[in-house]
């Protein structure tokens, strides 16, 4: 990939501009068939292939090329690295939030209507600055995803795996309301499957299709919407033709390899399924994951 097209996907990554993030994978997939060699991006450099979950092979130029390309929120910042890329955020969403949410009593793990009160949203900004690899391999056993941040969204904002506090209950299976000081009723999850921790770190708990819908279009394809911190991309819940993922085609991590937009000739990618059940988000990685990131500290729930 040429300087000039590097510049251009590192503005499309930060602007969020979908059209341009699309001219730009145009480019790479015409290049990549010319066979270049593409010398200019650490993270490009080599030959060198990651095989999926499920056997397919990826290059590690197209994963570092397509996510750079992809349709992250202007609070998002993205840098190639050497088989990796760094992504730093404020962690604060690019669509709206609820103005209140259901948020839990002290001392109490899993609420419920019962042992939680509205309150003013307490999302604040956060520090995020992660390095994920480009080149994933998939590991000899899963690891299950720890409570906290487990994937990084286009919206700017934490994916979390489907459990809130005590780590077995679904938390999109237990959304609830409250009344707050007007009687209206104040949600536990909002529309977007995401809500603050009591410590204001908002999160997702399932698909966001308000942020699915940024880079998607209505019965069409799912487009990459974020990545675990094993390196796999994230993926709504729609196949490259459209059509609904069922659950029955997923792993135990909530993935599975197949065609997707930005790789027609397949990738292991990760599902969020539109269910309130535990395929809602992932519960383990498939690939090795930088075990410092799957023990992160003052992660407390939900």
């Amino acid at each position: 990939m040429t300087p000039a097209i590097r510049h251009l996907s590192r503005r499309a990554a930060r602007r969020g501009t979908v059209g341009v993030a699309l001219l730009v994978l145009v480019a790479l997939t015409l290049a990549g068939c010319a066979g270049s060699d593409d010398s200019s991006v650490s993270s490009t450099s080599g030959s060198t292939t990651s095989t999926g979950a499920s056997g397919s092979t990826a290059s590690a130029a197209s994963l570092s090329d397509v996510l750079l390309a992809a349709g992250w929120s202007d609070g998002v910042t993205l840098e190639a690295g050497d088989g990796s890329i760094t992504y730093t955020s404020n962690g604060i969403p690019n669509h709206a939030r609820q103005a209140e949410y259901a948020l839990p009593n002290a001392g109490v793990v899993v609420p419920s209507a019962a042992t939680a009160q509205a309150g003013a949203d307490p999302t604040v900004a956060q520090s995020y600055s992660f390095t994920i690899p480009t080149t994933p391999t998939q590991a000899a056993a899963p690891t299950d995803t720890s409570l906290g941040t487990i994937g990084l969204m286009i919206s700017g904002a934490a994916l979390f795996n489907p459990y809130e506090g005590d780590n077995s209950t679904v938390a999109a299976a237990s959304n609830f309301t409250v009344k707050n000081s007007q009687g209206q009723d104040v949600a536990f999850l909002d529309s977007c499957s995401g809500h603050p921790t009591p410590m204001g770190e908002y999160h997702y708990h399932a698909l966001p299709k308000c942020v699915s819908s940024q880079v998607d279009t209505s019965g069409g394809p799912s487009h990459i919407i974020g990545v675990a911190f094993d390196g796999y991309p994230i993926y709504g819940n729609r196949d490259v033709n459209g059509d609904e993922v069922s659950a029955s085609k997923l792993d135990a991590c909530n993935g599975l390899t197949s065609p997707t937009p930005e790789f027609p000739d397949g990738i292991y990618h990760y599902v969020l399924l539109d269910t309130t059940d535990s395929n809602s988000s992932i519960r383990c990685f498939t690939g090795e994951v930088d075990a410092s990131l799957t023990s992160m500290p003052g992660m407390a729930r939900p």
